[in-house]
């Protein structure tokens, strides 16, 4: 092996620190291959109607201790059934954060309501809920409250806010299945939550999602919204029996994904330009979709994030921007913003996020990402001297929800 190669960064023709690239997802799982033989033998991978919609809906049930589960389509379709469950219409208003998954905000829109945008909290880049109360209006018909990149918004305070108002609240689990705020599971402090099973996703049928909910009037109006005649939003009953054995390892990968953030952390601990968005407490276990990260470039001798990106992609390591702000990709006629959106300004422009697989893939590749940022930022000068045409745009590609 050249010894020289081995060590300049894969950008300037170096060896990667991974030359496989990051591991697979989703993994080689044995319960999932025994239940995919078992749709083949059965044929229940393409019946309307079979055991294993009801068996997932109800382990999920039991799981959440939610009374209420209703499949569907996609976690995109989810957030639109959960904003019809509670009778959101043209003329109301949703409260929602300045950066948020883009559908978040378009499903509003669908049903012709306005969102109403509120600014992050600068130390978590989470819906700042101190900013919560300035949002609500007459209008106000929901708060949607997205739990993001390992991070956690406070939802006791949301909760209060909401409640002494009297305005529901839909909470999106999509990124953080299994989590626990101060006791309680992620998606049992909304009047309505969400699930997805998109195919990057910690529990992943390729597509799918699910609405959970204990107000029985929700789950009726949305009962009658998609059943018509046949469900309009199906989960298949091949994803179905494809999610449940995940569900039943849940809790053990999320304990092992929280371990590996608590390695990347000590062993960022000097710091190297990037902040973690949250780390695991005793009262806050976060699930591991994305770790988010803020990124400061001044340590990579100005680095621009995109290049920065770039150059652990080549060794082999996911890391990606995170979304867009919401205020700076609509135009300003489709939504209100309560607030100054200017933490949702700095998401937008230094979010960084690490995906999930590598965090069950051993200490070993925990190491990696590490040794893969140092040796960027050892050769951050020469990167940007040659690699200047890399765009800097800031942006990533929409994922499917």
């Amino acid at each position: 092996m050249n010894y020289q190669n081995a060590e300049r960064p894969a950008i300037l023709g170096g060896i990667p620190v991974r030359p496989k690239g990051p591991p697979t997802w989703p993994r080689s799982d044995p319960q999932v291959d025994f239940a995919i033989r078992k749709l083949l033998e059965s044929g229940d991978w393409g019946r309307y109607h079979g055991p294993h919609v009801p068996e997932l809906c109800r382990r999920l049930s039991e799981y959440q201790q939610i009374e209420h589960v209703l499949p569907c389509s996609s976690g995109t379709v989810a957030v639109e059934l959960a904003l019809r469950g509670l009778g959101v219409a043209a003329e109301d208003e949703v409260i929602l954060a300045g950066y948020d998954f883009k559908a978040n905000f378009q499903n509003i829109l669908c049903l012709r309501a306005t969102p109403v945008l509120v600014d992050l909290d600068p130390s978590t880049w989470q819906l700042d809920c101190s900013r919560l109360e300035t949002a609500i209006s007459t209008r106000t018909k929901a708060i949607l409250v997205s739990h993001l990149h390992g991070g956690f918004v406070d939802m006791p305070k949301v909760r209060k806010i909401a409640d002494e108002r009297g305005i529901p609240v839909i909470e999106d689990v999509c990124q953080c299945p299994g989590a626990r705020l101060y006791g309680r599971l992620a998606g049992n402090w909304g009047d309505v939550s969400i699930l997805s099973f998109g195919g990057s996703k910690l529990l992943t049928a390729g597509r799918g999602g699910a609405v959970l909910t204990s107000r029985t009037d929700i789950a009726e109006r949305i009962k009658r919204y998609v059943h018509r005649g046949n469900d309009a939003y199906p989960l298949s009953e091949a994803q179905a029996a494809i999610v449940r054995p995940q569900i039943d390892q849940l809790d053990e990968l999320n304990e092992c994904r929280r371990k590996s953030v608590q390695r990347l952390i000590s062993r960022l601990a000097d710091g190297v330009g990037l902040t973690v968005l949250q780390r695991p407490v005793e009262n806050l276990l976060p699930a591991y979709y994305k770790v988010g990260f803020q990124y400061r470039g001044e340590d990579f001798h100005g680095m621009p994030r995109s290049l920065f990106v770039a150059s652990l992609r080549a060794e082999g390591i996911a890391f990606d921007p995170g979304f867009r702000g919401l205020h700076l990709i609509h135009a300003s006629r489709r939504f209100r913003a309560a607030n100054e959106l200017t933490q949702a300004s700095r998401a937008d422009a230094e979010m960084l996020t690490l995906h999930h697989p590598v965090l069950v893939d051993g200490n070993e590749a925990v190491d990696e990402v590490v040794d893969a940022i140092e040796k960027v930022r050892k050769w951050s000068k020469e990167i940007q001297s040659r690699c200047s045409t890399i765009e800097n745009s800031g942006t990533e590609q929409t994922p499917v929800r």
